[in-house]
């Protein structure tokens, strides 16, 4: 028996959250991994997460859903969302989906990658816990709201764009605190407003947002996507994962996917789309750079490393774990030597 399962979701929704998780760690992301399990198990534990919710359907059209996440775990209702929208898709083309009552899930790279299996292209965006102020304020109002696209190739690699547009995805500020070890300037402020070097302080600050103004740009149009348009909460309204222990979280997610022959034939986008790459890793490269890499390969070259090699899981997580195992009376499937290397 898994974790989740332990905590009360279903078998087959407990799996399709290892995956997400998993698949986060396997391609890099240990910022949305394994290392989030114990948070979602702890509001799992004290009601502010159901882990059986039913996903429903509040709108409908042709192309379009309006959904509520029912407070659900978010990476598996996400998931549930995306397998509505793939035949919609391939019957009209395109096809859109907003989702509220959801929580923080995970990798937005996940779900279009999913979609890019099916031969589609997925933009996806997500409102997120208030972490980011506005260009000229300090008071935390936007998550660190990202935005993603993945596209097929005939490479081997699925060309992924799946970017925060904060300056540095906060989870990486997380990682830091846990450690005991500083940030770089340019990365947060304090809860003062001033630059801070100290993961602990910029917690309870802001993180900047990426290019100053354009990346607050950017941010207002994921929530408008994400939060106003889905119905969920907004800005600083939405719950903190890790503060706010005593409310739900009500992210708001957009989902609008293509289906790619509604627009070429396969074969010809992914030639075109092929040939594209060949011309980027052909042009003139800097001096010291080997190679010129497009976004996703560095991940699909992590993916295949970890598989042959072992996902990496830092120690912190492990001891997360087996605590967790112990609580849930579930047997911790690692070996004393595993754990401490």
């Amino acid at each position: 028996m898994s974790l989740s399962h332990a905590a009360g979701m279903a078998a087959d929704d407990a799996l399709l959250f290892a995956d997400a998780l998993v698949d986060a760690d396997l391609h890099g992301v240990s910022t949305h991994g394994v290392s989030r399990l114990s948070i979602y198990l702890r509001r799992i534990e004290l009601g502010l997460i159901d882990p059986r919710a039913t996903l429903r359907v509040e709108r409908q059209r042709a192309g379009t859903l309006a959904l509520d996440a029912a407070n659900g775990v978010g990476h598996v209702q996400a998931v549930k969302a995306l397998d509505m929208l793939i035949p919609m898709a391939k019957q009209n083309g395109i096809a859109a989906a907003t989702i509220r009552n959801s929580q923080h899930f995970g990798a937005l790279s996940y779900y279009c990658n999913r979609a890019a299996r099916h031969d589609c292209i997925l933009l996806a965006t997500t409102n997120c816990e208030p972490a980011m102020s506005p260009a000229g304020g300090s008071d935390a109002f936007f998550g660190t709201n990202p935005i993603a696209a993945s596209f097929p190739t005939g490479k081997g690699f699925t060309i992924k764009i799946d970017l925060s547009t904060s300056a540095i995805a906060r989870g990486n500020i997380i990682a830091a605190a846990k450690k005991n070890e500083p940030i770089p300037l340019g990365w947060a402020l304090d809860p003062d407003g001033e630059p801070t070097t100290d993961a602990q302080k910029a917690l309870l600050g802001t993180v900047l947002t990426m290019a100053g103004h354009k990346g607050y740009a950017l941010a207002l149009m994921v929530e408008l996507f994400s939060g106003v348009l889905s119905g969920a909460a907004i800005g600083s309204e939405i719950g903190s994962m890790y503060k706010n222990l005593d409310r739900k979280q009500d992210v708001g997610h957009f989902f609008c996917l293509l289906d790619i022959d509604a627009f070429m034939d396969r074969a010809e986008f992914i030639g075109r789309i092929d040939a594209t790459i060949d011309r980027l890793k052909a042009g003139k490269k800097l001096t010291g750079v080997n190679e010129i890499l497009i976004p996703g390969e560095r991940s699909a070259r992590k993916a295949e490393e970890n598989g042959r090699l072992g996902i990496p899981v830092a120690p912190e997580t492990m001891k997360e774990l087996e605590e967790w195992c112990t609580r849930l009376n579930v047997a911790f499937p690692f070996h004393e030597e595993q754990v401490t290397q």
